[in-house]
């Protein structure tokens, strides 16, 4: 069993930056691959990026690579989302998450634990 709390959102200018954490408890957070998604109402959520277990292999959607960094310390049970060069249409409600085992799938039916979400705005 994992639980997840979000924190770091909130209201950014286009090109500024913002961090995101999501805190874990439980025993097994090692053992879980992570994920960030993003969701805006009335749409579908969408994978933004995922790490293994390890925190040496990464994956990112192509519309925040190269601007977004998810990183993990799993000694502090927490995962990251560092993201840069913001656009308004990265405003959304970003959800960290966690996989069943320890691989790197966009699909949001794989991830099993699901923290609260954090609201992102990016203004113009």
């Amino acid at each position: 069993q994992v639980q997840l709390v979000e924190s770091g959102g909130g209201l950014v200018q286009a090109g500024g930056s913002l961090s995101l954490s999501c805190a874990a408890s439980g025993r097994t957070f090692s053992s879980h691959a992570m994920g960030w998604f993003r969701q805006a109402p009335g749409k579908e959520r969408e994978f933004v990026a995922a790490i293994t277990c390890s925190g040496r292999s990464t994956d990112y959607a192509d519309y925040v690579k190269g601007r977004f960094t998810i990183s993990r310390n799993n000694a502090k049970m927490t995962v990251y989302l560092r993201m840069n060069s913001l656009k308004p249409e990265d405003t959304d409600v970003y959800y960290c998450a966690a996989e069943a085992t320890n691989r790197l799938v966009q699909a949001d039916a794989w991830y099993g634990y699901w923290g609260q979400g954090n609201q992102v705005t990016v203004s113009s």
